[in-house]
């Protein structure tokens, strides 16, 4: 099965919330559609970035990674609602390396 990474920075939060609330979200959110294997949270330049990596199911790499990226899409939204994103990043494993994929 394909492995993918979503990397989202976090921006803010919004009123309410606690920060752990946000890789919460994140993590049931991913884990409702695709089986999450591991996540983390980094700050680069001062900004907050959460990473999860997923497992796609195996189909075709075109398909793989729509559903990759239409995962992603449900993170980000899901992760809106308690707090304010930055850029999205959705990497594909392949080979030993990370490689872009949107």
């Amino acid at each position: 099965m394909p492995s993918y990474r979503a990397v989202l920075q976090i921006t803010g939060l919004r009123p309410g919330h606690a920060p752990e609330v946000v890789m919460k979200t994140a993590i049931e959110t991913l884990s409702s559609i695709h089986l999450v294997e591991a996540n983390q949270l980094d700050v680069v330049g001062r900004v907050p970035v959460i990473t999860l990596r997923f497992l796609v199911e195996t189909s075709t790499d075109s398909e793989e990674d729509a559903q990759a990226m239409a995962a992603c899409g449900q993170l980000r939204e899901a992760v809106e609602q308690v707090a304010t994103t930055g850029r999205l990043t959705t990497l594909r494993r392949r080979g030993g390396k990370w490689l872009f994929v949107g």
